[in-house]
């Protein structure tokens, strides 16, 4: 069996991303489950433009975008009342992909045909026992073998046994609010392109449409008196949720797929990193699930750090190369942590004086175009930027005010390739670094990122206005790492970030 640089543990969305980046970086890596196989349950619904950006650069979006529903609205009513209607996938300066609605199991399927390509199967039936970190390493005790690893990153949920191992605080706190979800079979009267969302001052009911006829997500808020959440009442709260405050006389066909339960955790691991031990996904953060960021916020951990740890496991870069994943990601997590539980408390309305602001003051400003419009650049996550983390504040010119700036997500620009041939910026990326000129020559600043980097830096030229005489460096990752047009400059960045 292959000795791998890097074990993962955990297959969901976030490990087998991570894999899929360290694999197409020629990085030795074993992903291993403790569950017997995939999961058929859909779980997490959706993918933001930004996860779909991160899937389409790792090769595994496929036809997801085909076999999805594309939300356009998000209708929310109180007490029986259209109060909000947001809407979303138009396209808009920042954003040009739709809110893709399906299966986290359809994601984790996609993910895993790509990692297969890439010469990796998935290890079903691995549970990790323990993990001893020693010189240069990791020991890592599987119930039926002994792996010794460069690295271990715990993608294994926010129940992580590799952050247990690792002795990571994961403070935080759950709410008392339950629900009950199921993905059901049903001739229902709603459209096809619209998530609903009712507010009642008995709880929430939510509809999503889901791929497959007559197929959707149903989700309740349990009875206040409950302490109990049992999935055996899913069926019967729901459907009275479904007539009380949607008005719709459940049909007589009623077929439940998929059951569950949940309550709203809200922690955050005290750091990313331990070592040779690091974390990701869930196992680094949990929240609530309003507002679809968890398993993109996910999809983005993995990203960021694969090419971070592949840097590392080649010799390119040092250790200390990895302490930026964390000054990166986890601002990023304690921003989605506040916003998505803000709208949690909003969507349950605690008390009157909440309610009161919801329906009076926030709902009029969140129906007017400018708000809808930042709302969705927002919660599509491609205004995620990491301005302030430690890469872009030792990029030259990170203070001029410019629109883009290093730490930025650099816009999926129109560019040619060296035959003359059109591509998109991100297209090209595919986990590597991509030179970006716009007129300049670029030969001098090849030959240093190469050397650096590794022979695969594609350099490509843009074919949308601008300065020409400006040269970008672009991580694998889609964000600004460095821009001018001195070679010295970008040499001295490179030793700076990576030496």
């Amino acid at each position: 069996m292959l000795r791998p640089t890097v074990l993962v543990v955990g297959a969901g969305p976030t490990g087998l991303a991570l894999a899929c980046g360290l694999a197409a970086a020629r990085v030795p890596v074993r992903v291993i489950d403790r569950r017997e196989g995939p999961s058929t349950a859909s779980r997490a619904l959706g993918l933001q433009p930004r996860g779909a950006e991160v899937l389409d650069r790792l090769g595994a979006l496929g036809e997801l975008p085909e076999r999805s529903v594309h939300a356009a609205e998000f209708v929310t009513y109180v007490n029986g009342k259209r109060l909000i209607r947001l809407r979303v996938g138009a396209h808009a300066t920042l954003v040009n992909r739709p809110v893709l609605i399906n299966s986290q199991a359809e994601v984790e399927a996609q993910l895993r045909r790509r990692l297969c390509v890439l010469g990796v199967d998935v290890e079903w039936g691995r549970d990790l026992v323990g993990a001893d970190q020693v010189a240069e390493g990791v020991t890592v005790q599987l119930n039926d073998e002994v792996i010794h690893s460069e690295w271990l990153v715990g993608c294994d949920g926010a129940h992580s046994r590799v952050r247990e191992l690792a002795g990571i605080d994961f403070a935080g706190t759950s709410m008392a609010e339950g629900f009950f979800l199921s993905d059901i079979h049903a001739a229902l009267p709603f459209p096809r392109d619209v998530v609903s969302v009712w507010l009642h001052k008995k709880g929430i009911f939510n509809v999503f449409p889901l791929p497959g006829s007559d197929v959707w997500r149903l989700v309740a808020s349990t009875p206040r008196d409950s302490d109990n959440l049992d999935p055996d009442q899913a069926s019967t709260v729901l459907k009275t949720a479904l007539e009380d405050h949607a008005g719709v006389r459940p049909p007589e066909v009623w077929n439940a797929a998929w059951t569950s339960t949940f309550r709203i955790q809200r922690r955050l691991a005290a750091r990313y990193r331990s070592g040779r031990m690091l974390l990701a996904g869930d196992a680094a953060h949990v929240h609530s699930p309003f507002g679809g960021q968890g398993m993109n916020t996910g999809l983005g951990d993995a990203e960021n750090l694969a090419w971070k740890l592949a840097l590392v496991a080649s010799g390119r870069a040092r250790e200390r190369l990895l302490d930026t994943y964390e000054a990166e990601r986890r601002p990023v997590a304690r921003e989605v942590m506040a916003a998505t539980s803000s709208l949690t408390r909003l969507a349950v309305g605690e008390n009157l004086l909440t309610r009161v602001i919801r329906d009076r003051v926030l709902a009029p400003v969140l129906n007017l175009p400018t708000a809808q419009r930042f709302l969705w650049e927002k919660s599509s996550q491609l205004r995620t930027n990491y301005r302030n983390g430690p890469l872009a504040m030792q990029s030259p010119g990170w203070r001029i005010g410019a629109a883009l700036r290093p730490g930025d997500r650099v816009p999926d620009l129109r560019c040619l390739r060296g035959n003359g041939s059109q591509t998109r910026l991100h297209h090209e990326l595919g986990c590597r670094w991509a030179l970006v000129a716009s007129g300049a020559d670029t030969a001098a600043l090849a030959s240093i990122a190469r050397r650096r980097l590794g022979e695969d830096v594609t350099v490509i030229t843009s074919a949308e206005p601008g300065d020409k005489r400006t040269v970008m460096l672009v991580r694998p990752d889609g964000h600004l790492g460095w821009r001018g047009t001195s070679p010295s400059s970008l040499e001295n960045w490179l030793a700076r970030a990576f030496a």
